[in-house]
């Protein structure tokens, strides 16, 4: 018998860490070369890990929801013509031999499989295993599933009682499993109400209300390291979850982590300014509608977003010092002749910043098509590490919550960064009368390193310009 590990691979950009969000199969199951056995976030995306071998799987090593190291073990499996069901004690010994010894192996596999396989060439010779914690070992480690603890139904789940292992895992998409484990939820115990029996976010936070009623407080099942340890479950009480608590205490990872980071260190590396300008749209706006009913544009997806990312493309192309970076290493500032648009978006995840790359070169069309792509990948938590990196110049389009305007930080490594406010119907002098039109507010964060307050103020103007009367879209490109 041989026991293959698959270690925690790095999937892009030299991240670190990654928490695992939801396993596909369990120990006994069979996988085959290229089966998707789990699915991860990193801080920038959720990615799908493909294993690189055919097998039985032996032992899940991490639970749902534990962050683990890259580098580390996260499965293993048994290949070979040995039965499935043999003792893991017989292969604790030869693990690090076999992981060695496949590790040659595996690498020019790696070579030849697609991008999205990613993280199959992790160098073994340094890395070793790390002791396992207690709480870090599932209760299926065995081989066979750990028997569930006998759950209350009619009781409520408290945020301070663990979830319980059942049979069956519920079905629920990565973002409403994130909410369910932030609000303290074990999704066996929420009642479904989505097609197919899907847990959505709303059964979720229907089951977090049910949990601060006044309720009797359930007993806790046992912790999974317990399980672990003893063939059979043993009840033990938990505290009274404090239902009164005034303060709800969410540990900082994923998105919100490389954010925060982010955040701070542009915000007090790169000096910021912040112009406003006020607008009438009302031409954009009747554009818009215009090319919403051109057959030649049928199936686009055409709004405001897309005409305010081609404004802001003919501003670079008429003021090109605005698209730069600055190197602090090489006391240098690099003048970038692509333009990588972001596109600031929030997700079930957090806010991520993925880019059209060489927005410049693509046609109106072409625009429309990235644009909805980038839209639908990040809302579905795809966005690949790839797509947020090397941007230059940033849309954020605020509006949609109906702000007016606001100071926008900038994205790390970018010069320029373009808040949109809401449009909104009011008075507005037009041709010497006082009419109602479609108005906005643009609000540019820059660089002052380098961008001084004339060339920025040029570049807001013309973005406006073009939005006041979109015919420059055409004149001046």
């Amino acid at each position: 018998m041989t026991i293959r590990e698959f270690k925690m691979p790095d999937v892009g950009e030299g991240l670190t860490e990654a928490e695992i969000l939801k396993w596909y199969v369990q120990p006994g199951d069979t996988v085959t070369d290229g089966q998707v056995v789990c699915e991860v976030e990193t801080a920038k995306a959720a990615v799908e890990l493909p294993i690189p071998f055919d097998g039985v799987v032996h032992a899940l090593l991490f639970e749902e929801g534990t962050t683990v190291d890259v580098g580390q073990v996260i499965i293993s499996v048994q290949t070979g013509d040995a039965g499935a069901d043999a003792p893991v004690q017989t292969a604790a010994a030869p693990v690090a031999e076999a992981a060695a010894a496949a590790a040659p192996a595996e690498e020019p596999v790696a070579e030849a499989r697609q991008p999205v396989l990613v993280g199959y060439g992790v160098s073994t010779a340094s890395t070793k295993r790390r002791p396992r914690k207690a709480t870090a070992v599932p209760a299926a480690q065995n081989g066979t599933a750990a028997p569930a603890a006998p759950a209350a139904p009619a009781a409520p789940v408290l945020p301070a009682v663990p979830a319980q292992p059942t049979g069956e895992r519920p079905l629920a998409k990565p973002p409403v499993r994130k909410l369910a484990k932030d609000l303290g939820i074990d999704l066996a115990s929420v009642v479904p109400t989505g097609d197919g029996g899907v847990v959505t976010r709303e059964d979720v936070h229907a089951a977090a209300a049910a949990a601060i009623a006044p309720q009797a407080v359930p007993a806790a099942a046992v912790p999974v390291a317990a399980q672990a340890q003893a063939e059979a479950p043993v009840a033990e009480t938990a505290p009274a979850a404090d239902t009164s608590a005034r303060e709800t205490r969410i540990p900082v990872k994923g998105v919100r982590k490389v954010t925060a980071q982010a955040m701070v260190g542009s915000a007090f590396t790169a000096p910021h300014v912040t112009e406003f300008i006020t607008l009438d749209v009302t031409r954009t706006m009747k554009l818009v509608q215009e090319l919403k009913d051109d057959p030649d544009l049928a199936g686009l997806r055409i709004n405001p977003l897309l005409l305010i990312a081609k404004a802001v493309l003919v501003a670079i192309r008429r003021n090109p010092d605005v698209n730069a970076s600055w190197d602090e290493a090489a006391q240098e500032i690099v003048l970038k002749h692509y333009v990588n648009l972001g596109i600031a978006a929030a997700t079930p995840r957090g806010l991520i910043v993925p880019n059209i790359k060489d927005a410049h070169a693509k046609t109106l069309g072409e625009l429309s098509e990235s644009l909805s792509s980038l839209v639908a990948t990040a809302r579905d938590g795809k966005t690949s590490p790839a797509d947020m990196q090397n941007g230059t110049i940033t849309i954020t389009n605020v509006g949609v919550f109906g702000v007016d305007t606001g100071t926008p930080i900038l994205n790390p490594g970018e010069s320029a960064i373009l808040a949109v406010g809401a449009i909104k119907l009011q008075p507005w002098v037009h041709k010497g009368k006082v009419k109602p039109r479609q108005v906005t507010t643009l609000a540019l964060s820059f660089d002052h390193r380098l961008i001084d307050g004339e060339l920025g103020s040029k570049f807001l103007a013309d973005i406006a310009a073009v939005l006041e009367h979109p015919r420059r879209l055409i004149t001046w490109s």
